[in-house]
């Protein structure tokens, strides 16, 4: 899959983002139109637009997204607290950049439903 995404060049450092994490497999940025006080994006470095995308070969890399997830609530202090990780996917779902990502929600109690 070619990514073109604004994801894709963030993961491959070409647009710059206020990073928060990162290694070898994810990327955490800040998300510019935050809902919640803390709000990042965790994105695989190798594209899969939609969560429909993944298979069985992906599923340790979205089980790191979700890893890189938690050291992030850990790192900005709300861990113990709680926080909410979602994942958009297809239009319905309210997935806007198709390069698969997580949404880590935190920094205030949430709601249910959420929308």
């Amino acid at each position: 899959m070619s990514d073109d995404t604004i994801f894709g060049k963030i993961a491959r450092g070409e647009i710059p983002a206020d990073i928060v994490y990162e290694d070898e497999h994810a990327v955490a940025f800040r998300d510019l139109n935050p809902q919640a006080p803390t709000h990042v994006l965790v994105i695989p470095r190798r594209p899969i637009a939609t969560l429909n995308d993944a298979g069985p070969d992906d599923a340790e890399l979205i089980g790191r997204l979700f890893l890189a997830a938690a050291k992030v609530a850990a790192q900005e202090g709300f861990a113990d607290d709680g926080y909410r990780t979602v994942i958009n996917c297809n239009a319905d779902g309210g997935q806007t950049v198709y390069h698969l990502h997580v949404h880590l929600l935190g920094g205030r109690p949430l709601q249910w439903p959420p929308g």
